[in-house]
């Protein structure tokens, strides 16, 4: 069955209080989805679903926490009888290693660990709802990491300097993740893709003390509108354009080539694998 737009499917959409998420979700909300957001706390949930309009539900949680993202996968089964589109986009860099609650490394956990934890939580309702789409955010700082560091995967001996190559590592995890996603939903109706936003102005990055939020400042001349940053995402939701390409990475409405190390099947493999057993998901 061929794709047909968002109009009147369910998407859910994570990290859609600011930035690119918000602009994809106000953008998705005028094209008739039905939508749904996460959101940290109830207070900056409401008032991102003001800024998109329309009717937006709102469901709240911690992606850090394993448990909160299982509480979360589970209001959206009972919820929702359908599930369209699944828009994995919530991310974040930490100038510092921090661990979760549940004992791993923070940007991880958020950046790769969540995203794949909620998918595979929801893939069967994704499944029954073909065809459906799973998107998720990645990023050309991809390019900065050589390979998943699977001996250190909490960062203890090589975190790097204000968090940026523990962040392309998970940005590097986030095409390999949609790699092998592709290739485990082959034949079911279910498309994955992932995608690159460019360097956008927005709140991203500005958690990490003055001297990286003056960075931020000085680049914003420079930098994409969120607007900007989200076409990409929209038309991988809305447009049947990207039928026929699961698993590819975008940028710009194209499909590009990422990294080598993102291109290597036995290292998307292992981090399933792995991922798995971070998670403790099914297979």
């Amino acid at each position: 069955m061929a794709w047909t737009g968002v109009r009147g499917k369910r998407v859910l959409i994570t990290g859609a209080s600011r930035g690119i998420g918000l602009a994809a979700a106000r953008e998705l909300t005028r094209r008739g989805a039905a939508l749904t957001i996460t959101a940290r706390s109830d207070q900056r949930g409401q008032a991102a679903a003001g800024a998109i309009g329309g009717e937006v539900d709102v469901l709240i949680a911690d992606l850090s926490s394993q448990e909160s993202v299982r509480h979360l996968a589970a209001e959206v089964l009972a919820r929702y009888p359908r599930l369209d589109v699944l828009i994995n986009n919530a991310g974040a860099v930490n100038s510092r290693r921090r661990l979760t609650g549940d004992g791993l490394e923070l940007t991880w956990a958020v950046n790769h660990l969540a995203p794949f934890l909620l998918t595979e939580l929801l893939i069967e309702r994704l499944r029954a709802s073909a065809p459906a789409r799973v998107i998720t955010t990645a990023s050309d700082a991809h390019q900065g990491a050589s390979a998943i560091p699977f001996d250190d995967l909490a960062g203890e001996r090589a975190y790097g300097p204000y968090g940026f190559r523990r962040y392309a590592q998970t940005k590097l995890a986030n095409i390999l993740f949609t790699r092998d996603l592709a290739r485990r939903l082959e034949g079911s109706g279910v498309e994955t893709f992932c995608f690159h936003p460019g360097v956008v102005a927005s709140g991203f990055n500005r958690n990490n003390g003055p001297l990286m939020a003056l960075g931020m400042t000085l680049i914003r001349p420079f930098a994409r509108t969120p607007e900007k940053g989200a076409e990409t995402l929209v038309w991988l939701a809305d447009s049947a354009e990207p039928e026929g390409q699961s698993g590819g990475y975008f940028a710009d409405r194209r499909r590009v080539r990422p990294s080598a190390a993102a291109e290597d099947d036995t290292a998307a493999r292992r981090l399933w694998q792995v991922s798995e057993e971070q998670t403790r998901a099914r297979a």
